[in-house]
């Protein structure tokens, strides 16, 4: 495996007070996610909106959901794909893994909280709507940049067609002569993801030099990842970065880490802004949750692997395909 360096992903200070849309901070900021994306397909901002209080909050909740029966857990299930609940199997035995959809609004919130705990589970309920709100608020100032950046002019559609998916994720540490391996490297099938974690890390980006770089995490520090959805979006100016979770075995202490998964409702398709002789077409439209299906079936899974993207592929129903390239998903 190649070496783990620790220093490479870039920090983006988006806690700056006052940065609005137009001033001198946004303008900085803006510049630095831009290059952050396109060089690395991530960044890490720091975002002190989530109180210290509802970190700890969160994480503690978190146990406790995971501590729940069995039984109860696997009834988080979905018609979407990977909106699941999902763990407990023998060739990724430290991984597990839950979903709330549309963790925005209470009725999502409480659906999911409703069926972990019939009788209610108030602390978790507020907790878990307020910190998805403050994310959102942090996701929207993000991806408002990307669409400045390149120009594109229908941010407000954008927002209007996302929807979220909060993913709730535990890694067991290892037992002896167990694999260390939490999560196979793999991209992001989604828009844009962010992830926040517990003080346990784990979590490795494989960047453009192939080496695999991990980053210091804090209580505020939140970190963006570029899905195959905006790749596409973006006509490959932005990447989604190759990522896993290789736990310390010496570290006796689960992991613990929430996603916020962004993704489109619908259709993902290039802007005509960032289509030019330099830049040709690389993909055609595709909807988002039918590759999200697509990567669930067998076709999928068999295009696994770090060469989908150099892969030549003859057009197939699906319509992923663009011009000579095929996004190819990973398992």
């Amino acid at each position: 495996m190649a070496a783990v360096t620790p220093h490479k992903i870039p920090v983006v200070d988006l806690s700056i007070e006052n940065m609005k849309p137009g001033t001198s901070a946004w303008y900085s900021a803006r510049k630095d996610v831009q290059r952050a994306l396109e060089e690395c397909g991530s960044f890490v901002a720091v975002y002190d909106k989530v109180p210290l209080e509802l970190h700890k909050t969160m994480f503690a909740k978190l146990e406790e959901l995971f501590n729940l029966p069995h039984d109860t857990k696997i009834k988080n299930t979905s018609d979407k794909p990977y909106f699941g609940y999902y763990g407990q199997i023998s060739i990724l035995p430290l991984y597990e893994c839950m979903g709330i959809d549309n963790p925005i609004t209470k009725e999502g919130i409480e659906s999911f909280t409703n069926l972990m705990w019939p009788a209610g589970n108030e602390l978790f309920s507020e907790s878990t709507h307020l910190y998805a709100k403050l994310v959102e608020e942090l996701y929207q100032m993000v991806i408002r940049m990307v669409f400045e950046s390149y120009g594109v002019g229908d941010f407000e559609t954008q927002m209007e067609s996302t929807t979220v998916l909060l993913r709730c994720l535990k890694y067991r540490a290892p037992q002896l002569n167990e694999t260390n391996r939490g999560l196979r490297g793999h991209t992001d099938k989604n828009f844009l993801s962010i992830l926040h974690q517990n003080h346990v890390g784990g979590l490795e980006i494989k960047v453009k030099d192939e080496e695999w770089v991990t980053f210091e995490s804090t209580p505020s520090s939140f970190l963006f990842l570029a899905g195959d959805g905006l790749m596409a979006w973006s006509n490959e100016r932005i990447r989604s970065p190759y990522h896993q979770v290789m736990l310390n075995g010496k570290e006796n202490t689960t992991r613990y880490s929430l996603g916020y998964f962004a993704l489109i409702n619908g259709v993902i398709q290039t802007p005509e802004e960032l289509v030019d002789d330099e830049h040709p077409l690389k993909y055609k439209p595709f909807d988002q949750f039918e590759f999200l299906r697509f990567d669930q079936s067998e076709e999928g899974r068999n295009r696994s692997g770090p060469k989908r993207r150099q892969e030549v592929s003859k057009p197939k129903p699906h319509g992923y395909h663009v011009a000579s390239r095929t996004i190819k998903p990973t398992s």
